[in-house]
């Protein structure tokens, strides 16, 4: 962050993350919308091919030289990418998308506590389960997930976690270079499974403009606004305010899709919410003590 950062800058850079978490919750939810055409995994093969396009138009990765080595790096990268996003969308069909965004968080979250010696982490851990625990039938009677969702929307943020392992892994290349080819590396490997379920439908030109989008509003627009963001932003700002993306999500599919949470499930959604703000900023403050 720039020493000569002003207080408008970061208001704005706030605004610019609310801003990209906002747009990827409606991305997700226009997502649904296409399912009866072209299926959870056509929509998947969307996003990510569009994705893929405006990345290695953006960044152009060409320009550098990638050598075997990085390729071993990039590609399993990109198909950590890939899976996410397939079991994502596949939640999504049936999940509401603020619970199936909470339910994905809980990935990226287990690997920062696991990952972490601090006492205090076992409370983000406890307050994670609960809200793990709120949304199972047991505890959420009525309105109960379907378990085949929850099981996906585990096993994207499985792969989430995944893809940031490998990320790093990856982080002595240039950032255009591995999202640019990581990202075309997700929608070759993503496309056979929508080809699969959707055909020749993929195609339809009324269907192409909504697919396209929904990359818009899934990649393109959040990461222009992250980027800008991380400017200016500490990173225990930028990492808590993402944190919000759940509650947007299930704003957008309220508005978008009519989805309606019982109090157990918006509990759940806070819970998560709060663990992974809380796990964020008590990292970032040992880091800044070490």
């Amino acid at each position: 962050m720039p020493e000569n950062t002003s207080q408008r800058q970061i208001l704005f850079s706030v605004l610019a993350v609310m801003g990209a978490m906002l747009s990827i919750g409606f991305g997700a939810s226009l997502a649904k919308t296409l399912f009866s055409s072209v299926g959870p995994l056509g929509t998947a093969a969307y996003r990510i091919t569009t994705g893929a396009m405006i990345l290695l138009i953006w960044f152009r990765p060409w320009r550098w030289v990638t050598s075997r080595a990085d390729w071993q790096r990039i590609l399993p990268y990109g198909a950590m990418l890939a899976m996410m996003n397939l079991l994502f969308y596949a939640a999504l069909d049936t999940l509401p998308v603020g619970v199936a965004i909470a339910i994905e968080f809980t990935g990226p979250l287990a690997l920062a506590i696991f990952s972490s010696r601090r006492a205090v982490d076992f409370l983000w851990a406890a307050l994670a389960v609960l809200g793990l625990l709120l949304l199972t039938p047991v505890l959420s009677a009525d309105q109960p997930l379907d378990p085949t969702g929850v099981v996906l929307a585990l096993g994207a943020g499985a792969f989430w976690a995944a893809y940031i392992v490998l990320g790093r892994r990856a982080s002595h290349l240039r950032a255009g270079q591995v999202t640019g080819l990581g990202m075309t590396a997700a929608a070759a490997m993503a496309l056979p499974f929508g080809i699969a379920q959707a055909g020749a439908e993929l195609l339809n030109p009324s269907l192409l403009a909504t697919g396209l989008f929904v990359g818009l509003l899934s990649s393109a627009i959040p990461y222009t606004l992250e980027m800008h963001a991380l400017r200016y932003l500490p990173t225990k700002t930028f990492g808590v305010t993402v944190s919000v993306e759940p509650m947007f999500g299930a704003i957008a599919g309220a508005i978008i899709l009519s989805e309606t949470l019982s109090l157990a499930q918006i509990l759940a959604i806070g819970c998560i919410m709060a663990a992974s703000a809380g796990c964020t900023a008590t990292a970032m403050r040992q880091a800044k003590r070490s």
